[in-house]
């Protein structure tokens, strides 16, 4: 990763999408050259000289406080994961010099025996667990059956981002493609963050940008985003729509591990549906690492 050209990508994305209004700046009219922020409204924002400001958006973060990056935050109204994801393009770019949530390079993720159990016990809830690069890394029986289109192959595992991007059967299966595809980009663009030296994940952004120019695009726009809750509507071919909340947490044995489980209201047409699909794959074989 060229952490430089990443903190000039994003720090100009997150300028071009503000407004002087939105900033509480005034606007005297008259054709700005650039879209968004000039250089020098957001150091001025941020309480800082210009050319302080315009050498770490070229990518000099070195000698930057706590305070400063604070203030730029502040000027460019990000939010808790943009924040978190300049410090670590700054981390990234001061080469360890700073403190760092990074993680180290990847190596074969196993859970324990104690997840596959749970993710067994979870026989009415689609539940897995994904690294960061959103490879299966072990899934339950439902699990299995909701998301059978994700197919494994010998040597590389079974991955939410290929699927989306790569595979047609996702464009049905997702009823809300487009919102998806965006969240998926912006969660690899934040785990490129904080993983700069995960070679797989650098394969796996440079074998997607190649082959869809829907993530080729979405790339550009430098978004980031975090797993929390949230919603999806699917599509499954064998029992019809549903419509899914989602809970992601970390597992406190490996933070590069995401615990995700999808569930529907209580009494509702989805609930139904995945009932239906529990016995339609019958009582499975015992959670599994992905492979």
């Amino acid at each position: 990763m060229d952490a430089a050209a990443e903190i000039r990508e994003f720090l100009t994305t997150r300028r071009a999408r503000l407004t002087p209004a939105q900033a509480g700046l005034p606007d005297y009219g008259g054709r700005r050259r650039v879209p968004g922020l000039r250089r020098e409204e957001v150091a001025l924002l941020a309480g800082m000289s210009v050319e302080y400001y315009v050498r770490f958006e070229r990518g000099n973060a070195l000698g930057l406080s706590e305070e400063i990056l604070d203030g730029i935050a502040r000027a460019l109204q990000l939010d808790t994961a943009e924040r978190r994801h300049l410090d670590d393009l700054v981390q990234a770019a001061t080469d360890g010099v700073r403190p760092s949530r990074r993680r180290a390079a990847a190596h074969e993720q196993r859970v324990g025996s104690g997840v596959l159990r749970l993710l067994d016990a979870m026989t009415g809830v689609p539940a897995l667990v994904q690294n960061g690069r959103m490879d299966v890394v072990a899934i339950n029986a439902l699990g299995r059956a909701l998301f059978a289109g994700l197919d494994a192959r010998p040597g590389r595992p079974a991955n939410f981002a290929r699927f989306l991007f790569l595979d047609a059967q996702a464009r049905d299966f997702y009823r809300d493609w487009d919102d998806s595809a965006r969240q998926i980009v912006s969660l690899l663009r934040a785990e490129s963050g904080r993983s700069p030296r995960d070679a797989q994940l650098a394969e796996l952004i440079a074998e997607l940008r190649g082959r869809s120019d829907e993530f080729a695009g979405l790339w550009l726009e430098h978004d980031v985003d975090e797993h929390g809750t949230g919603a999806k509507r699917l599509h499954h071919p064998d029992v019809g729509d549903l419509d899914l909340g989602y809970e992601a947490m970390q597992l406190s044995g490996d933070p590069g591990l995401l615990f995700l489980a999808w569930t529907a209201e209580p009494g509702s047409a989805s609930q139904d549906a995945l009932r239906l699909l529990g016995s339609l794959a019958g009582s499975g074989a015992p959670a599994r690492h992905s492979s």
